[in-house]
């Protein structure tokens, strides 16, 4: 009865998994006949888990067989979870963590984070109350961004302010650009600094997949679906990286699991991705008929306007952000799933949104703004 019990629960998980997502396929976690109990269930402490990522960390650790409780400000709807999922409600903006005091975990992800003192607020409160943290960072945190094969021995970004333990959520809204990187470089030293070896690092680059309010990678297989002449920025051989975030999530815990430290490109996929493979691998998954159209970078710098996910593979600051090495990775476990299923999943669930919202452009070029361009190129082009 207890086997029943166990193998309920798991496919319970795994089909709530793909109800929480509107209108999402039911592959937000690996198959139900993929998934496995882990050897030895863990106390998993989810900083965050409401977000883009959270959720299907949620769902696979679940599947997984392993202890949940989430800690988070309690302002996001959070799905009805089948089985033991602890919730816990505080705000890290304001120094407040007492829900965490007096508990243990064996493992603590820490998904939000990019300021420095919410890594020591976090310290303070769970030193030797935990075995494991693990902190999603970001590749934003190199000092070189524009070299091909950034590894994870590289120089970081610094930090030119007087005080990052004074920098707020407002501050970085103000500054973006400027302290993004920097900050979770410092979020990174702390977190050294108050959990020492017991620590990993996990620098993902584009996520993207079903859960993505951004649009930043959306506007690809949203834009082929819907034909005509598309506007494909350069020659189309940029190299582009992505990843799921329900790779990311699932690896994350067998990170967990596996006790691994160390420090991590997230990038994918497992093979030279380039903007013309991307856009025709969309294409394979929603069909219709349209034309792709290579508008030169140089041009669309002229008439100021940017697509996602792309950057030209060479010249500008971020060039590197398409060639990021993920060996390390990949050697500690990292897979991906094919491109076609991200794209089927993400339209699934994109399609499932209020009209409003699907109406809206978060990412990319309004049609409009695409028409205009593609008329000046063939003007200019002849």
């Amino acid at each position: 009865m207890a086997g029943n019990r166990r193998d309920l629960l798991k496919f319970g998980v795994l089909a709530a998994a793909g109800a929480m997502l509107p209108g999402a396929a039911q592959s937000t976690v690996a198959s139900a006949a993929a998934v496995t109990r882990a050897e030895r269930p863990l106390r998993l402490l989810i900083l965050g888990g409401t977000g883009f990522t959270g959720p299907f960390q949620v769902a696979y650790a679940l599947a997984r067989g392993h202890r949940v409780t989430l800690f988070n400000r309690g302002q996001r709807p959070s799905p009805e979870w089948p089985g033991e999922v602890e919730q816990l409600h505080g705000d890290r903006n304001r120094g407040d963590l007492k829900a965490l005091e007096g508990r243990e975990w064996d493992v603590c992800i820490d998904n939000p984070t990019t300021l420095p003192f919410w890594v020591r607020d976090a310290g303070t409160v769970l030193a030797g109350k935990i075995g494991h943290y693990l902190f999603i960072s970001t590749i934003s945190v190199y000092a070189d961004a524009a070299r091909a094969g950034i590894d994870e021995d590289a120089p970081l970004a610094t930090y030119a302010g007087s005080d990052a333990m004074a920098e707020t959520q407002e501050s970085l809204r103000a500054d973006i650009g400027g302290l993004y990187g920097p900050l979770k470089a410092l979020s990174e030293a702390e977190a050294r600094r108050q959990f020492g070896e017991r620590v990993t690092l996990i620098r993902p680059g584009y996520i993207v997949g079903p859960r993505d309010e951004t649009d930043r990678f959306t506007y690809w297989p949203k834009r082929i679906a819907q034909g005509g002449e598309v506007l494909v920025p350069g020659d189309g051989r940029d190299p582009v990286q992505i990843i799921d975030a329900r790779d990311l999530a699932e690896w994350t815990v067998r990170l967990a699991e596996n006790g691994q430290t160390g420090v991590f490109n997230a990038c994918g996929p497992d093979y030279s991705l380039s903007t013309d493979a991307m856009v025709h691998g969309c294409h394979a998954v929603t069909g219709g008929a349209l034309r792709f159209t290579h508008v030169p970078a140089e041009f669309l710098e002229r008439h100021s306007a940017t697509l996602p996910i792309w950057v030209p593979r060479e010249g500008t600051p971020y060039s590197g952000f398409g060639q990021v090495s993920n060996a390390r990775a990949i050697a500690a476990g990292l897979r991906f799933r094919p491109l076609a299923n991200t794209v089927t999943d993400l339209l699934a669930w994109y399609r499932g949104l209020p009209a409003e919202r699907q109406a809206e452009v978060r990412a990319g070029l309004t049609r409009e703004r695409e028409a205009e361009l593609l008329a000046a190129w063939h003007a200019a082009s002849g």
